[in-house]
């Protein structure tokens, strides 16, 4: 018997949206319970708070947006920072020492909260190198789990499957699955057929979340820590996205019949006309936002008269010392991920999440 009232939320591989998914089913549950908990029990990706305190990054964005009270020692009691690994098969660290912090952690947050919501590390066997799989945690802690899995059919399952040996393996239930990035025109198929095979195992299929564009676009934020290279302008716009990212090292002639909004342009840092048209464009743009960025490129800087029209337009920009083919592809293969000041990617996560997800199945299924 699982334990009531909680809930643990794993996904079924990397970069499959649980974070995301998992802002929505807390945005929700928050609205039917008064006093909710969370809790990531291993974090990898961590910030500093609070006199040093190292704490996952989830924690920060969910405890912040949320106005969450539970103190950040329990909502993220274990950090795995670079060298962790090695440490603990050395046996510099004892399994205990995990353990027993997890435990307490999730007891002082569930105890005092109506309903807990705890968030795992990536698929049901991250973190077996140091005796901290989901599966296992989630064993620890008594709970169920909930998958997260990308939209499909053929593969989704297989990926269902995979996770769910390891649940069998230490006794753990599969509660429900959510299918997240469902493309539109595949909704009804993959929905239809993906709860036809749960049927099997008596799994029953919680939610189908469509695919959105725009929370796999980074901001501007998140290109410049990408690429490690300060703000030079545009600071006022550090969350801005873009629809659009045009590389333009061609004529001039071309870009200035281009006027599509939401566009972020790649240049060489030496193409002062392309910067000037830019700024043009935006002057001209008679009261409407074209919403723009520039990353400009290569090992010659920038000139200082092109920084300054770009400082008195308030352009986002940043400049990259490596080619523009090079930018580009870093650009092309960044995987973005929520931070905590990104409200616009954050309200849009939870309105999507939360019209897709069936709430009455997670509550009644406890």
């Amino acid at each position: 018997m699982s334990r009531k009232n909680s809930i643990f939320i794993a996904a079924t591989g990397q970069n499959v949206g649980k974070t995301t998914t998992s802002l929505g089913i807390v945005s929700g549950l928050k609205k039917r319970f008064e006093n909710l908990g969370f809790i990531k029990p291993v974090g990898q990706r961590h910030v500093f708070v609070e006199r040093n305190l190292a704490v996952d990054k989830d924690v920060v964005l969910f405890k912040d947006y949320f106005k969450l009270t539970h103190p950040y020692p329990d909502m993220s009691p274990v950090i795995l920072p670079r060298g962790t690994t090695k440490q603990y098969l050395d046996q510099e660290i004892p399994q205990d020492n995990f353990d027993n912090s997890i435990l307490r952690s999730f007891h002082n947050i569930n105890d005092s909260s109506d309903f807990t919501v705890v968030e795992g590390t990536g698929h049901v066997g991250v973190g077996s190198i140091v005796g901290l799989s989901n599966a296992k945690v989630a064993k620890m802690l008594d709970l169920d789990i909930i998958l997260i899995a990308t939209g499909g059919i053929g593969s989704t399952f297989d990926e269902i499957s995979l996770n769910k040996s390891l649940c069998d393996q230490y006794g753990v239930k599969i509660k429900g699955v959510v299918l997240n990035k469902v493309l539109p025109e595949k909704l009804k198929s993959s929905s239809y057929y993906i709860q036809k095979a749960l049927e099997r195992w008596n799994i029953p299929l919680m939610g189908v979340i469509p695919y959105e564009e725009f929370l796999l676009q980074p901001s501007f934020h998140d290109l410049s820590l990408l690429f490690g290279e300060p703000i030079l302008s545009g600071r006022d716009f550090l969350y801005r996205h873009f629809k659009h990212t045009r590389v333009v090292a061609t004529d001039c002639e071309y870009f200035t019949n281009d006027k599509r909004l939401d566009q972020l342009v790649i240049t060489p840092a030496t193409r002062d006309d392309i910067v000037k048209e830019m700024v043009r464009k935006h002057q001209n743009s008679k009261g409407e936002s074209l919403e723009g960025g520039i990353i400009l490129t290569g090992t010659t800087k920038p000139s200082q008269e092109s920084i300054e029209s770009l400082k008195k337009l308030n352009m986002p920009c940043i400049y990259v010392p490596h080619t523009l083919y090079d930018t580009t592809q870093k650009i092309n293969s960044f995987v973005s991920k929520i931070s905590s000041k990104d409200f616009s990617k954050i309200h849009s996560a939870i309105s999507l999440v939360e019209n897709n997800i069936n709430f009455e199945k997670i509550i009644d299924s406890l």
